[in-house]
């Protein structure tokens, strides 16, 4: 799944309330990882689909509104230059998360939170 999107965000002001209402509404389940104000969701009692977060977690200062989308790469490098030949901008630089592999994330032209994700390949 190369170029797709791969996982979203939802930015929490209030985290047990966020759960609360995605695990009411569509029967989400979550599981904690890293941080309190982290949490993964699974759907299906299996796919993990995306992510809680706090408010904390955004590279920018603007309260984001909506989910963050993640898209899967190859190369994470020419990624970045292609995001600021086109007009976009990092605000993130390439950052690792452990046992998962590298991020940015960006504003694209329409001031739009975007990641960019290069999955480890390696078990």
């Amino acid at each position: 799944m190369i170029n797709r999107p791969t996982h979203f965000a939802i930015y929490t002001d209030d985290i047990s309330r966020a759960q609360n209402f995605y695990g009411n509404v569509f029967g989400w389940e979550f599981n904690s990882y890293g941080p309190p104000d982290f949490l993964q969701i699974k759907a299906d009692g299996k796919d993990l689909i995306g992510a809680l977060q706090g408010r904390n977690y955004s590279p920018i200062s603007d309260k984001v509104i909506g989910f963050e989308c993640t898209i899967a790469v190859t190369d994470i490098d020419a990624i970045e230059e292609l995001i600021k030949d086109n007009g976009g901008r990092v605000v993130l630089p390439k950052t690792e998360i452990p046992r998962v592999g590298w991020i940015i994330k960006f504003l694209d032209t329409e001031g739009n939170l975007v990641c960019a994700m290069q999955y480890n390949t390696e078990e």
